[in-house]
C-alpha cells in the first residue's frame, strides 16, 4: 500500500481556519466586566468563534485598549460600552447599545473576602446588588426577544463557592446561590424556545482577583506570596491553577449551536479541587 501524504502541524498564520466551527459567526453578545479576567477570555473566544461583542466594563480607558485588541486580533466587531451593570442606568446604556442579543455573558467581580462578623446591611445589600439582582436584571431584559427568535444564550460566570462553601467568600456565595436558584427554574421555562441559560463556576484561575486572595492568604499565614501560591497549586490535583483561555472557551461552547440540550447546569472549572463525585 502506498504511503499516504504526512499531515502537517498548522502554522500560525493559517492555524485559526482549523478550530471547531461553533455556528455562532456573525451573531451578537453582550459580555459584562469583559476588560479583563475571566470576562476578558470569554469575549475573545467568542471573538474568535466570529461573534460580535458589545463589551462592558466601568472603566473607560483598559475597556478601549481591551476592545481595539480584540477587534484588530478577530476581525470582528467591539463595541465598548463603560456601564457599571450594578445600577439601572448602566444597565440601560448597555442595553441601548445592544437592545437584541444573541448571548448574554454575566459577569462581575465579587465583593471583597472576609469574615461573617465583619459584614453589615451595605456589605449584604451590595454583594446581593452585583452579584444576583444585576444578573437576574439583565436576564429578564433580554430573554423576551431571544425568545421571539426562537434562540439565545446566556451564561452566567458565578463561583466555585456556589457548590462548595469558601468561608472568607461568604458574600459572594451567597449572593450568587440566590443567581443560581433564580436559573434552574427560569432556564427550564424557556429551553423549548432554544434559549439555554447555564452557569460557570470557576475555581482558581491566573486573575487580578486571584492575585488579591493570594496576597491576602500570604498576609494571613506570614509567608510570602510565591510561597502562597505553591502551597495552592500543590492543594490543587491539575497541580496549577486555571487559564483566562480554557476558561473563555468552555463560555464559548455553552454559547455555541451545539450546546442547545445543556440546561440549568452548574459546570465547575477548578481542577478537580472541589473533591465531590456529582
Amino acid at each position: 500500500m502506498a504511503a499516504g501524504r504526512p499531515f502537517r502541524a498548522a502554522s500560525a498564520h493559517n492555524r485559526k481556519y482549523l478550530a471547531m466551527d461553533l455556528g455562532i459567526r456573525g451573531r451578537t453578545a453582550i459580555v459584562c466586566g469583559g476588560s479583563k479576567g475571566l470576562g476578558r477570555g470569554s469575549a475573545e473566544k467568542l471573538a474568535e468563534a466570529g461573534v460580535n461583542i458589545v463589551l462592558a466594563a466601568r472603566s473607560q480607558g483598559p475597556l478601549e485598549e481591551a476592545a481595539g485588541e480584540i477587534a484588530q486580533t478577530y476581525g470582528v466587531t467591539v463595541t465598548p460600552i463603560a456601564a457599571d451593570v450594578t445600577t439601572p442606568d448602566g444597565r440601560d446604556k448597555l442595553l441601548e447599545a445592544a437592545p437584541a442579543p444573541d448571548i448574554l455573558v454575566n459577569n462581575a467581580g465579587g465583593p471583597p473576602p472576609g469574615m461573617w462578623h465583619q459584614w453589615g446591611e451595605d456589605e449584604w445589600q451590595a454583594a446581593i446588588r452585583a452579584n444576583m439582582l444585576s444578573p437576574i436584571h439583565l436576564i429578564t431584559a433580554v430573554l423576551p426577544g431571544m425568545i421571539e427568535r426562537r434562540w439565545g444564550r446566556i451564561v452566567n460566570i458565578t463561583s466555585g463557592s456556589v457548590k462548595a462553601p469558601i468561608a472568607v467568600l461568604g458574600l459572594s456565595g451567597a449572593a450568587r446561590s440566590g443567581l443560581t436558584g433564580f436559573v434552574a427554574g427560569t432556564s427550564r421555562q424557556v429551553a423549548q424556545y432554544g434559549v439555554t441559560i447555564n452557569n460557570l463556576l470557576p475555581g482558581q484561575h491566573e486573575t487580578a482577583r486571584i492575585e488579591s486572595l493570594m496576597n491576602n492568604t500570604a498576609r494571613e499565614k506570614g509567608i510570602s506570596v510565591e510561597e502562597a501560591r505553591t502551597q495552592a497549586y500543590a492543594a490543587n490535583p491539575a497541580g496549577r491553577f486555571g487559564t483566562t483561555e480554557e476558561f473563555g472557551a468552555m463560555c464559548a461552547f455553552l454559547c455555541s449551536q451545539y450546546a442547545g440540550y445543556v440546561v440549568g447546569q452548574n459546570i465547575l472549572l477548578d481542577g478537580g479541587a472541589i473533591n465531590s463525585t456529582m
